[in-house]
């Protein structure tokens, strides 16, 4: 199936992704610590939280590719979204522990001024992670791969903060050390802040949420669809890359098994032509409005 050679087509981007992490993270924190710079730690505790959410999307990527079975019919598409929960109480746990670090040394200010190798460690991991971003965007608008283009756009905040932590460290090399400290206050938020807007996501999956965009689009081709008199009901919740969606139709009460259920062939390729990994049901009801075929 094509979903699942996807999935591990995703993989690569997830590997990718732990690969550069851990190598960003070790040389940040070492440079880090020894060129006294608060920002770029701090900016190597955040990817640190990176290769846990990364190694979630590759577990769940993993766990996903399994069949269903007889305590799983619906698959194990869900397991991703499962890891990903997990990743976000991480990321928002070591976001804490970065402001608590850097909120002390705002009552207890360092004069010392951080090593212009801090900056340059900084600004070449701001290059490197938008490099990486554009490989995961590319590969997820390839395979159709919501996991791998959350995992992009994740590699584009890195970058983002990595360029604030070398302004940080610029101005803190220019005689202004606090900003240094300012700037690991900040990156601390902006971890919090991912691992809340994951968190959140992760759990409107969970809780079968489905995009209100989406269902109004849906609703309006599905009743557009020829020989459709009314959309009685839709419902819509997502198990990782798949969607599922429960339709009810009224047709003329008149037509015979062969022409409802041509009828709801025609609902099904128009949904799958919005979106080809969505796995529809239909029931189709009389509607006691129409006049008899002539």
């Amino acid at each position: 199936m094509e979903l699942y050679t996807n999935l591990r087509a995703g993989e690569k981007g997830a590997w990718l992704s732990i690969g550069t992490y851990l190598f960003l993270s070790a040389m940040k924190l070492g440079v880090g610590y020894f060129g006294n710079s608060a920002a770029l730690k701090a900016d190597g505790l955040n990817n640190t939280t990176d290769i846990i959410a990364s190694i979630a999307v590759l577990v769940g990527l993993r766990i996903s590719q399994k069949p269903a079975d007889d305590n799983h019919q619906y698959g194990h598409l869900r397991a991703e979204t499962i890891a990903s929960l997990i990743a976000a109480f991480i990321m928002i746990s070591v976001g804490l522990q970065v402001l608590l670090s850097s909120f002390g040394n705002l009552l207890n200010p360092t004069h010392e001024a951080p090593s212009i190798l801090t900056a340059a460690v900084a600004l070449f991991s701001a290059a490197v992670m938008y490099v990486v971003y554009r490989y995961n965007l590319a590969l997820a608008n390839k395979i159709k791969s919501t996991a791998v283009k959350a995992a992009a756009y994740d590699n584009r905040s890195d970058a983002i903060v990595s360029i604030g932590t070398t302004v940080g460290i610029g101005a803190a090399i220019l005689g202004f050390p606090i900003i240094d400290v300012i700037t690991a206050v900040i990156v601390g938020i902006i971890i919090i802040k991912t691992g809340i807007e994951i968190f959140w996501e992760s759990v409107h999956t969970l809780t079968d949420g489905f995009d209100a965009e989406e269902t109004e689009t849906l609703r309006k081709l599905i009743s557009n669809v020829d020989e459709v008199v009314e959309l009685v009901d839709f419902k819509g919740r997502t198990h990782g890359n798949m969607s599922f969606v429960d339709v009810t139709v009224t047709v003329n009460p008149y037509l015979n098994v062969w022409e409802s259920h041509q009828i709801t062939e025609k609902i099904e390729a128009t949904i799958k032509r919005f979106n080809p990994y969505c796995v529809v049901l239909v029931h189709i009801e009389p509607n006691e409005n129409v006049a008899p075929i002539e």
